[in-house]
């Protein structure tokens, strides 16, 4: 329930602070007194967007708080999974800065617009004149429906299943595209993976082939060089070793001079290091050989690996190795794709069965409340003067889920007996559609779903005794919710447990609005005057008391 609203610099409104009862309200004023700019201060902090226009005082921000009782309303897991503070009243305020930038609090606590619409959906149904039309929209009849057939907690399971429904549906339409574009390059990836892997690639394989061209090109020179080195150490005239060792026989004759022993050991070493160059020389000239076919191979496979790494622009065979592996994956992959795709498809078959039951549940409930409604809106019409109308409300089945359902709505009107049944847009009138929709929120009220309703002259084209009873209906309504009516009839005001009167105030050449509860003496003479035209006379006050008993 809205208890206290608090608007400053908006529109009209230098500064307001009024409190709201429980029970029926009604708010009244001359045109253009700004009774539904409080409406629309109130809708800032529902969650409306807005702009630096409202604001008076271009220097100042405007400021709109509302405090509302929510003791009665299951609302702490909403606070709970947006980490706030439950507090009861709770408190919502909306600042909007002279450059446009918008602030939203609930209990102090910065939110963001969405945080703050969700919080006000449960908090106040705000209903004009204009949005009466929302009444031929089918999503909206749906809403009906559920509200009037207690749907609320299986709407919200089969609102969660719908989600994980829809998100298997799109993993799975994902997956079978990927796999058909894998599927069309699958041919010639196999054909790059199959020619690296009969390549048999192998880690520094084309530095160890480059080498081996090198020696085998050089053969030769080698093997010559070779010869040449074993020669000169021990087979030529030349023969270090021997001299080294003739040399080294009158060294060791010496040794009695410490240093001389010292030189000839070394010499030793020097002999036996030589001898292990010239036989390995030997043995390496023996294997060192000219290969016409082995250089006709190795130049093969230098050929292959280039070819290959310019072919997928790499620079090394490790790199070519890499890709090998990554062709490998992404062929496992496409492999799997199959195995994938069942499994998927198995979970997805799952999901449309348990979404199925619960649209099927929900079906059942809504064919259940359709008599109810149809004949509660009957009785209401015919009490606020619509004595032949009929809503007949089509409920049909179809094979497609959607969000709400398997359920297509269509609400079909007639006001005059034995007329046709056609949709509400186009057989019902503007004061019609108003009267029909104040019936239906009347019957929604019963089902203590709404704490707060509003009615921004929804009373439009009624007028004498049918105000009177379409005042009536609002105050019936007012047992089960607070209910604040904006009106310019008053057979309705006279109805209200509480009378607010908006006017308007010119100081220095700008023009203000301010609201006031009114005391009972004040109220019949206001409903005097909308009786009289601003003329009270007697009789109109004895008329206005009328009203009010």
């Amino acid at each position: 329930m809205l208890s206290h609203l608090y608007i400053e610099n908006y529109t009209l409104i230098e500064k307001l602070d009024i409190d709201f009862l429980s029970g029926f309200s009604a708010i009244t004023g001359e045109t253009g007194a700004g009774k539904s700019i409080i409406i629309g201060a109130l809708s800032l902090i529902l969650g409306q967007r807005t702009d630096p226009e409202v604001l008076i005082d271009k220097s100042a921000k405007c400021i709109v708080e509302g405090n509302f009782e929510i003791s009665k309303l299951n609302l702490k897991d909403f606070f709970t999974s947006n980490e706030l503070d439950y507090e009861n009243p709770c408190i919502l305020r909306r600042e909007i800065a002279p450059s446009g930038k918008s602030r939203a609090f609930i209990n102090d606590t910065p939110v963001n617009l969405n945080q703050l619409k969700e919080l006000g959906e449960y908090l106040v149904d705000v209903h004009s004149q204009h949005n009466t039309l929302t009444l031929n929209n089918s999503n909206f009849q749906m809403a009906i429906l559920d509200n009037v057939a207690g749907n609320q907690d299986l709407l919200k399971q089969f609102k969660n299943e719908w989600k994980i429904y829809q998100q298997i549906k799109n993993q799975l339409e994902e997956l079978k595209l990927k796999e058909k574009e894998a599927k069309t390059n699958r041919d010639y990836l196999q054909f790059l993976f199959d020619e690296l892997e009969n390549a048999n690639l192998n880690n520094d394989e084309k530095e160890e082939i480059i080498g081996r061209l090198e020696i085998q090109n050089n053969a030769e020179d080698i093997k010559s060089t070779l010869y040449r080195t074993i020669d000169t150490l021990l087979q030529s005239d030349l023969n270090i070793v021997s001299q080294l060792n003739e040399l080294n026989l009158q060294l060791a004759k010496l040794t009695y001079h410490p240093q001389i022993k010292v030189i000839s050991e070394r010499m030793d070493s020097s002999i036996i290091e030589l001898k292990d160059i010239a036989n390995e020389a030997e043995s390496l000239e023996e294997t060192v050989h000219f290969d016409a076919l082995l250089i006709e191979q190795l130049t093969q496979r230098l050929d292959l690996l280039n070819r290959l790494e310019k072919k997928h622009n790499v620079t090394s065979v490790n790199e070519l190795i890499e890709i090998y592996n990554n062709l490998s994956n992404e062929l496992f992959l496409i492999a799997s794709f199959d195995d994938k795709i069942a499994l998927l498809e198995k979970d997805f078959f799952k999901q449309t069965e348990k979404v199925k039951e619960l649209a099927k549940n929900l079906s059942i409930k809504r064919e259940n409340a359709i008599p109810m409604v149809e004949n509660e809106v009957k009785k209401i019409l015919s009490n606020i003067g619509m004595n032949t109308a009929i809503l007949k409300i089509n409920l049909s089945n179809t094979e497609v889920l959607s969000n709400s359902g398997i359920n297509n709505i269509t609400f079909l009107f007639n006001a005059n007996k034995g007329g046709e049944l056609k949709e509400l847009s186009k057989v019902i009138s503007g004061g019609e559609l108003s009267r029909l929709m104040l019936a239906i929120k009347s019957i929604i009220s019963k089902q203590n779903i709404l704490p707060t309703v509003i009615f921004d002259e929804i009373d439009n084209g009624v007028s004498g005794d049918i105000a009177g009873k379409v005042g009536q209906v609002m105050k019936k309504m007012s047992s089960n919710m607070q209910l604040i009516a904006i009106t310019h009839l008053p057979q309705i005001a006279a109805k209200a447990d509480h009378h607010y009167f908006v006017s308007k105030l010119s100081d220095k050449n700008i023009t203000h609005s301010t609201i006031k509860k009114l005391k009972d003496d004040e109220k019949i003479k206001e409903i005097a005057k909308m009786l009289s035209n601003e003329n009270v006379t007697a009789s109109a006050l004895e008329n206005a008391k009328e009203l009010m008993r």
